[in-house]
């Protein structure tokens, strides 16, 4: 039996890349907004490395990105 095939590795966003994905014309999204997210569990799931700097996960920001989809008429 072969094992299970290993996942590849993992795309780490710093978060200066998820603002500015999140954001739109006017620049990216306010440090301060995605804070409040996060003080509210309202933001995607996010990896604190031991410098404190914070990282997303790409798969991560994609399910969120997914969980907030609307049906136009709504």
């Amino acid at each position: 039996m072969a094992p299970p095939p290993q996942p590849g590795p993992r795309e780490l966003l710093p978060l200066a890349q998820v603002l500015a994905e999140l954001g739109d014309e006017r620049g990216p999204l306010a440090r301060s907004t995605f804070d409040d997210w996060r003080a509210r569990g309202a933001a995607p799931k996010v990896i604190k490395l031991p410098n404190g700097q914070l990282r997303i996960d790409r798969a991560d920001l994609n399910a969120w990105l997914d969980s907030r989809t609307q049906d136009p008429a709504v």
